[in-house]
């Protein structure tokens, strides 16, 4: 004789508000910054993340394979965005000296100099539409929310370092 099928554990009325909400927030925001960046400094979101992942790494270069990972991208849909910014002259692209199997991407002075210039707006539209509207309290709340979903996402994830 079969098993009946178990019943799904189905959100309740709170749980329900509480994750329309976070959908609302995963989908409109980075809607919105990429808006802003676009408007204000002719990039999107995601050419951000990889320059300004590049920026904080000695001699501003890092492997594609771990950009990729950093910059939460496919290595093709990365590799389609450094060639758009290598087109600007802000990214550039070698073979890794110590591994010909992996390539570097660089962040060029011309690209720092973007970034810096960029950077400011960024901050502000982050701070408006994140920090502004939420006490202390809530933001710690936040973060300590966002790293126990990422922690269960992927416990070895390199962001929450």
């Amino acid at each position: 004789m079969a098993t009946p099928p178990e019943q799904p554990h189905w959100l309740d009325k709170n749980e329900l508000e509480t994750w329309f909400s976070l959908v609302s927030v995963l989908t409109r925001l980075p809607a919105a910054l990429d808006r802003q960046l676009q408007r204000d400094a002719g990039i999107s979101h995601f050419e951000y993340q990889v320059m300004a992942a590049l920026s904080e790494t000695p001699q501003r270069t890092m492997r594609m394979s771990r950009l990729a990972m950093i910059a939460d991208g496919s290595l093709s849909r990365l590799s389609q965005v450094v060639t758009r910014l290598e087109k600007r002259g802000w990214v550039s692209r070698a073979p890794d000296p110590t591994d010909g199997r992996y390539t570097l991407a660089t962040l060029t002075d011309a690209g720092w100099e973007k970034l810096i210039a960029t950077a400011p707006g960024h901050v502000a539209e982050v701070r408006r539409l994140v920090f502004d509207p939420m006490t202390k309290g809530q933001c710690r709340q936040l973060r300590d929310i966002g790293r126990r979903i990422t922690t269960t996402i992927d416990p070895d994830d390199s962001c929450l370092r």
